[in-house]
This record gives C-alpha cells, sequence and structure tokens, in this order.
C-alpha cells in the first residue's frame, strides 16, 4: 500500500532512468564561467567512450573541474577530415561519442558538419546536448531586434568583404565573431556597410572581466590596447529616418 503511495507521489523522471543512447552527442560547454554547464551536459559526458575536443587543453580545465574522465581524442579544424573515417569507425562499433568545441555550442563557427554529415550518411545517430552560445547570449543582452542573421567570423579577404553588401540590406541584428586583436582592422569595413546602425561589443561574457560597449558604428574607436580571446559583435537593425516636416 505504502509503496504504491510512493509511485504515484514520486515524479516520472525519477521513477524512470534514462539510459544515453548510442551516437553522437553534441555537447556545449561554457563560454567562459566554468559553472554555466548543465548537468544532463556533466552526465553525457561522464557516460561517454569517446570525447572530442577541438582543444584538449582547454577542455580538461574543465573536465578535471567535473572529475569526467573519458578518453579524448583531438578534433580540429586542421585533422577533421584526416580522423573522420576513425570517429565513424567508433562509432559504428556502438559508443557513446560527445563532440565538444573550446566553448559554446559544436559546430558553430567551428569544427563538426563534415562529422555530422557523414553520421547522417552511415545512419548513425546525432543528438544536441543544449547550452551556453555566445551568437544568443549577445543578442539577448543587445537590446536590438530579436530577428537576427549569424555570419560567423568577420571577413577578412578583399573578397568576402565585398559580400558585406548584400548582408547590410537585411533589416534584423547581424552577429559577428572576431578576433580581439584583429577588432581595429575591420572598423573601416563596419563603417563602410554599417555607418547607420547602433553596434555592442561583447567581450568576455560570462568571465571576471566581462564588458558590453555600445555605441554607433558611425562612433566607433581603435582600441588602444590589443585585446586578448574573441569577440562577439551584433549590430542592430536598420535605423528608421525621420521625416522633419
Amino acid at each position: 500500500y505504502y509503496y504504491i503511495i510512493y509511485i504515484l507521489m514520486t515524479p516520472q523522471n525519477e521513477t524512470k532512468i534514462k539510459k544515453i543512447k548510442y551516437g553522437l552527442y553534441l555537447v556545449s560547454t561554457p563560454i567562459g564561467n566554468l559553472t554555466d554547464i548543465t548537468l544532463r551536459a556533466i552526465d553525457v559526458l561522464k557516460n561517454s567512450e569517446y570525447i572530442l575536443c577541438e582543444d584538449t587543453r582547454v577542455s580538461k580545465n574543465l573536465f578535471d573541474r567535473y572529475k569526467i574522465y573519458s578518453k579524448l581524442i583531438s578534433y580540429h579544424k586542421f585533422n577533421e577530415k584526416k580522423n573522420l573515417e576513425k570517429i565513424i569507425n567508433i562509432l559504428k562499433t556502438q559508443k557513446v561519442v560527445s563532440l565538444v568545441s573550446d566553448a559554446g555550442t559544436p559546430a558553430i563557427s567551428d569544427p563538426g558538419r563534415i562529422l555530422i554529415n557523414e553520421c547522417i550518411k552511415n545512419k548513425i545517430e546525432v543528438y544536441p546536448i543544449p547550452g551556453p552560445s555566445a551568437v544568443s547570449t549577445a543578442v539577448s543582452i543587445s537590446g536590438f531586434s530579436n530577428n537576427y542573421y549569424f555570419c560567423g567570423f568577420f571577413p577578412e579577404k578583399e573578397k568576402e568583404i565585398k559580400q558585406l553588401n548584400s548582408i547590410s540590406n537585411l533589416n534584423c541584428s547581424i552577429v559577428f565573431f572576431i578576433s580581439a586583436k584583429k577588432f581595429n582592422k575591420i572598423i573601416k569595413p563596419l563603417n563602410l556597410f554599417f555607418f547607420n546602425r547602433d553596434i555592442v561589443i561583447c567581450r568576455e561574457m560570462s568571465k571576471f572581466y566581462e564588458e558590453y560597449i555600445r555605441t554607433k558604428v558611425v562612433n566607433l574607436k581603435p582600441f588602444e590596447k590589443t585585446l586578448k580571446g574573441e569577440l562577439t559583435i551584433v549590430i542592430s537593425e536598420k535605423k528608421e529616418s525621420k521625416n522633419i516636416s
């Protein structure tokens, strides 16, 4: 009698322990503050037989903190094609394999797309473990339109920069990643294509020295000292000009 009452009063997710299925897991990790990882992400990583890391040294800082001792495999843009067959063969033996980037959600301007497509081709299941993303985090605090276009890393080559002309016609928020040390070089093309918009520059998000610089693109000034790390910049939707009669 008491056992029946206990079962009825216990939430369903506590009475059923869900076994982790075989396949590839894309696990989101903190973009800065190591406590921003989800309980589910920790569970999946601990139960992974292999974890593919963009930089094993960076990932190890997180894994040591949460006592994650799975086998690590280096997986970055310079070796993703070379390691592809090896990883697929591991997955075919019904293993739980996770993919992490240095920070944030895997395969978003990071390695992973080639492996994901190969898994789909081989009918290997791919599961997302949602969590931190620099893109959505930056848009959420921008105050700009929640309709946004993510462009990845800001173009550097002259041919690629010309593509900004079509992007500048989009009437939504526009998000770029940019290496902090390269920011001063992009002020000119930003002014050329987005001079009439607002901008927020996000650096060290979720870390101790996090900073959000809000200004107009036309008022941008070079940083006096070289910054480290990666910036996420959000450009506002188009500003409607008011007719003065």
